[in-house]
């Protein structure tokens, strides 16, 4: 076992290996059939290869094999990159050919789906096969970045809050809804679970109760800390909120969250959409709020807490959020991702428009919240879609709150009008937001030049399908202004 690939490149440390060696016992216990193998794409969406349960024990050891295809396809599934050519369309020999990669599970977070009985679940990060990590691994990022805060001693706390939406499926999956690599079909027919616009409404939110109720129980058993489920405005739409736990878990279980979501759901005829702004008619945007704090690393303090009534947040905390401030911008592309996305920033409409800041207040991009004596003291940065990657959504966080950090930087006073306030107004495209991250030295510093170039790349490729499907039609038909394409770009894919 020493001489195994985890052991041999040191790639697990002593609570990885514990938890692994009582795995092995748990699994063949439960009698185990099969193993998904789960990896988060460049999208944030889970891929899985599903193992037999002697395979998923040999991967304890040496990991197993998968194809590095799901990092080249962009939304549609298209490839993106000339994988067949030398250097892959990459100018990287490494990634000739379409190469293996090899995963290792991270046995901290397996678990077994209570929709699919006698199947396992964990998730798995990236290597190369001589050992080294994969270029373009989201986990890795932030794994990276989480480094850069235990070195100073401090650990970044995350609690999520997602809207979604829930549809009852109105038909049947046919020919008409196949598609092709690079080109979405047509996405299934569904209808309305409920009629909206009636904010918590509870007679309205009873419709949806049995949904409700296997998704609450499905977390549940996968331990996922749920507070809340919450009719929010739209018809169907749906806020789920969780407690606050340590930047990876949460992103790890933002990843579990919506596939198990999406599972459960369609399982009972159901669909659920974490697509920003789709087109059904009726439909508002849905956001991600991500709540977020500093601790300290040995104790757990909050070191975003102020010591005095009169401040809103610490010194520390001050800086952190003026780095955010700062680098909103460059940032922004991995909060909004999609074409979709960038619908939803428009005045008055719970959603920003531009950078700016406040104590309690919906209508900021960094909304303050708590004060002095308040451990929760934290704010919300509310310019996340919930389509965006977790891990790159909070890696941003972290390399531009650092920064705020490291130059002791002070934000700028409260904006008491954020709609009104003259600050740096949020790109308005997702080709804006390319640009401004492309442009960004912090990022390139900090995520290197050779994943901006990545990642820009694939989501070019995203963005020049869009455009060329609405070329020669400066107003192609849309619903709840939304554009087919999008529809069938997103809606199912998310």
């Amino acid at each position: 076992m020493s001489s195994g690939f985890i052991a041999r490149h040191g790639l697990w440390d002593d609570d990885q290996a514990a938890c692994a060696a009582e795995l092995r016992k748990r699994a063949e216990t439960e009698q185990l059939r099969l193993i998904r193998m789960v990896w988060a794409d460049s999208h944030g969406q889970a891929r899985a290869k599903a193992v037999s349960l002697p395979v998923f024990l040999a991967s304890l050891t040496d990991g197993y094999n998968i194809n590095v295809a799901t990092f080249t396809l962009d939304s549609s599934g298209g490839r993106v990159f000339r994988s067949f050519v030398r250097g892959g369309g990459m100018g990287l020999d490494e990634m000739t050919g379409s190469p293996n990669l090899t995963i290792v599970p991270d046995p901290t977070t397996f678990r077994t789906l209570p929709w699919a009985p006698g199947t396992g679940w964990v998730l798995c990060d990236e290597y190369f096969t001589d050992g080294r990590p994969f270029h373009f691994s989201s986990r890795s990022i932030l794994s990276r970045q989480l480094g850069r805060l235990r070195n100073s001693g401090m650990e970044l706390i995350v609690g999520l809050e997602v809207e979604w939406y829930l549809r009852r499926i109105d038909g049947t999956l046919t020919d008409d809804h196949i598609g092709a690599p690079g080109s979405h079909a047509r996405p299934l027919q569904t209808a309305p679970v409920e009629p909206g616009y009636s904010y918590h409404s509870e007679s309205n939110m009873d419709l949806m109760q049995p949904v409700i109720d296997a998704l609450a129980e499905t977390y549940q058993q996968l331990g996922l800390p749920l507070r809340s489920i919450e009719n929010e405005y739209g018809p169907g739409q749906l806020e789920c909120t969780f407690a606050a736990r340590p930047a990876m878990q949460s992103a790890d279980d933002y990843v579990l969250f919506r596939t198990a979501t999406r599972q459960v759901c369609r399982r009972l005829g159901y669909f659920a959409t974490f697509m920003c702004r789709p087109s059904f008619p009726g439909l508002c945007a849905s956001g991600w709020h991500l709540h977020q704090s500093l601790a300290d690393a040995g104790t757990g303090r909050n070191l975003f807490m102020p010591d005095s009534g009169e401040a809103p947040l610490s010194p520390l905390g001050m800086a952190y959020l003026a780095g955010l401030l700062t680098h909103a911008t460059p940032a922004a592309v991995f909060a909004t991702p999609t074409v979709n996305g960038f619908r939803r920033f428009q005045p008055n409409s719970l959603a920003p428009d531009r950078v700016t800041w406040s104590h309690d207040h919906r209508g900021a991009m960094l909304r303050v919240l708590g004060g002095a004596r308040d451990p929760a003291t934290r704010f919300e940065n509310r310019i996340g879609e919930p389509a965006a990657n977790p891990y790159l959504f909070i890696a941003s966080q972290i390399v531009a709150g650092l920064d705020g950090i490291e130059r002791n930087a002070a934000p700028w006073p409260a904006d008491d009008e954020p709609y009104e306030a003259d600050r740096p107004r949020l790109p308005t495209s997702l080709g804006a937001a390319l640009e401004a991250l492309g442009a960004s030295a912090l990022f390139r510093e900090q995520l290197g030049d050779l994943y901006c170039d990545y990642y820009i790349s694939l989501k070019r490729a995203e963005l020049d399908r869009y455009l060329q499907s609405v070329a020669g039609d400066p107003s192609p038909p849309e619903v709840n202004g939304v554009s087919a394409w999008e529809q069938n770009e997103y809606v199912d894919f998310f």
